[in-house]
């Protein structure tokens, strides 16, 4: 089995920075894509930025220029550097991987529980 753990959220004023983490641990083998979602008050749950396993990243639009995702392939993390933070940020944001749990078998999506992000303005 194979867990997600989010941490670094927080409430934080506008124009304010937070650093997100993300860690998967348990079997795995190898991680290919990993990203950053949302889900705002009312919302459907959004795509923020993905990662593949060789550092190729993937932004939506309007975080493009504040925010930076980065993995830690040595310690199975993504990362997610938020600046310039606006109010419409508020949201859960969940990390997802693509975990390979051993050669033979294909990638299987998880997500982790998610970590609340609150910009006041």
């Amino acid at each position: 089995q194979v867990q997600l753990v989010e941490s670094g959220g927080g409430l934080v004023q506008a124009g304010g920075s937070l650093r997100l983490s993300c860690e998967a641990s348990g079997t795995i083998f190898s991680i290919n894509d990993m990203g950053w979602y949302r889900q705002g008050p009312g919302k459907q749950r959004d795509l923020v930025a993905t990662i593949t396993s060789g550092g190729g990243t993937n932004y939506v639009e309007s975080v493009k220029g504040r925010v930076t995702i980065s993995r830690d392939n040595a310690k199975n993390t993504v990362y997610l550097q938020m600046n310039s933070l606006k109010p419409e940020d508020t949201a859960v944001y969940c990390c997802n991987a693509h975990v390979m749990v051993s050669p033979t078998r294909g990638a299987y999506s998880y997500w982790g529980q998610g970590t609340q992000v609150t910009v006041s303005s």
